[in-house]
């Protein structure tokens, strides 16, 4: 412990010292706040949390509490930081919901954040910039306008940041998911009980997946049309290849065929086309190798190559 009073002390001596480490310590606690706030919201707003809070009693009507007390909070805020444009409106909530985020106060929460965001890191900046005095007010209102514009525009990245991660995760375990649907069917199993059983199998490996197929048999379960259910599944993933499922499906349930049939003829076009995928990335490595064989490659081979003769020309050279 006395090392941190050395260093405290060593610090409150020197002015630029503890300014320094004032200004950090705020940002830090800035940092963490906002961290809060928004993993908060991400809480209440998660489906999926809120779902399995159903289970502990008392906990889901405290969650159902902090949801109807941050939605009374936010209902003044929202109307004005809304978009006006259905477009818009449709087209972030299409987004929020590939993240898994499928609450209906889902978009009023994200813009929320965003106004928050974009009034309070400006006013964090301009407060941390006091203790630099040396800096022009130009300099200081041209960081305060970057910190709105990081508010204005973070949250929408960190959206397609998930919204690319759990695409990926639904996309890695839909081979898997149209193996075991194959199998299933091809046993005997109905439609409603393979996707059932292929739920269960991979609750483990690929979770999201799974709940999404579970959320059909939820549907279907709760009197919902079972062509229905499944363009649901296909709105709500937003994956090609679980649309082209669909399609299938629904297509087979309407005109009699044989499912069965149906889903391996689907299963070997589907391996047919990731084969193409995977030889249309792998052909286009030679070019993208270019570009890092140019700028690091190439110098370093000429170095190498031509340096001795260089450096010998120049030798010879001086000695005329």
């Amino acid at each position: 412990m006395q090392w941190l009073y050395d260093l405290f002390y060593g610090i409150a001596d020197n002015p630029e010292s503890m300014r320094v480490a004032v200004v950090m310590i705020a940002g830090l606690s800035a940092a963490v706040l906002g961290l809060g706030v928004i993993f908060i919201f991400m809480g209440v707003a998660d489906p999926i949390r809120r779902r399995m809070s159903h289970f502990h009693g008392n906990e889901a009507l405290e969650d159902g509490r902090r949801v109807f007390s941050i939605e009374t909070l936010l209902g003044p805020i929202t109307q004005y930081v809304l978009p006006s444009e259905e477009m818009e409106r449709s087209r972030v909530i299409a987004k929020l919901a590939y993240a898994g985020f499928r609450a209906p106060n889902a978009l009023q929460v994200f813009y929320s954040i965003k106004a928050v965001l974009v009034v309070t890191l400006p006013a964090i900046a301009i407060l941390a910039m006091q203790f630099f005095p040396q800096l022009q007010t130009q300099m200081v209102l041209l960081y305060a306008l970057g910190a709105a514009s990081a508010g204005l525009i973070g949250p929408s990245y960190v959206l397609d940041k998930l919204v690319a991660r759990r695409m990926k995760r639904l996309r890695d375990g839909f081979p898997d998911a149209l193996d075991l649907l194959v199998v299933c069917v091809e046993s005997g199993l109905g439609l409603t009980q393979a996707l059932q059983r292929v739920a269960d199998e991979l609750a483990v490996s690929h979770t999201e997946l799974s709940l999404e197929l579970a959320v059909v048999n939820a549907e279907i379960r709760a009197g919902v049309d079972r062509m229905k259910a499944l363009r649901n599944l296909a709105d709500r993933t937003g994956l090609e290849d679980i649309k082209g499922l669909v399609s299938l499906l629904v297509q087979a349930l309407k005109f009699g065929t044989g499912i069965a049939d149906s889903l391996r003829i689907y299963s070997e076009e589907f391996r047919d086309k990731r084969m193409q995928k995977a030889e249309e990335q792998a052909a286009k490595i030679g070019t993208k190798m270019i570009f890092p064989l140019i700028l690091f490659m190439f110098p370093g081979f000429f170095v190498v190559a031509l340096g001795p003769a260089v450096l010998r020309l120049m030798t010879v050279f001086r000695d005329f």
